[in-house]
């Protein structure tokens, strides 16, 4: 089993229930996510190492700013700290993000470690009949990889 997480899993929970459908419904067809990084380089090449794939790079001033990176239909952002904030914010805190995938949780796990990428935790079963496994990136953000149910 996955070990104990403060991130909400989907399907995690018994007895669960969902609203019907409502004009105030939300209808997403994709979620994407941006993440603010602390060296653009360093995460580039671990994003790449997991297995996305650069869909496009932006410079400014002939420096690399921010890069698209797909996985399939997953799609995410990451850009360059600019210090603006500070240089000692914290990120990847209080955040996960989940990649559902038909490929084999453990072909893929074995290939991201092959790449030297570590598993904050290695492929198990889930009580809700899916495999999972859990990684950071180099700020700390948590991304499970997941079969389908």
């Amino acid at each position: 089993m996955i070990p104990e997480s403060n991130d909400p899993i989907p399907g995690e929970f018994e007895n669960v229930t969902t609203d019907s459908a409502s004009q105030n419904t939300l209808e997403g067809t994709a979620l994407n996510g941006s993440f603010t990084v602390n060296d653009i380089n360093k995460s580039l090449a671990w994003y790449q190492n997991v297995g996305f794939t650069v869909d496009q790079k932006y410079d400014r001033d002939g420096k690399l700013v921010a890069v698209s990176l797909k996985a399939g239909d997953a799609r995410i952002v990451i850009g360059q700290d600019d210090g603006a904030k500070g240089w000692d914010r914290k990120k990847g805190e209080a955040c996960s993000l989940q990649i559902t995938t038909k490929q084999d949780i453990d072909e893929l796990a074995a290939r991201v470690k092959a790449a030297g990428v570590s598993l904050a935790a290695e492929p198990a079963d889930t009580p809700w009949g899916s495999r999972m496994f859990r990684l950071k990136d180099p700020d700390g953000f948590t991304f499970v990889i997941s079969s389908e149910r």
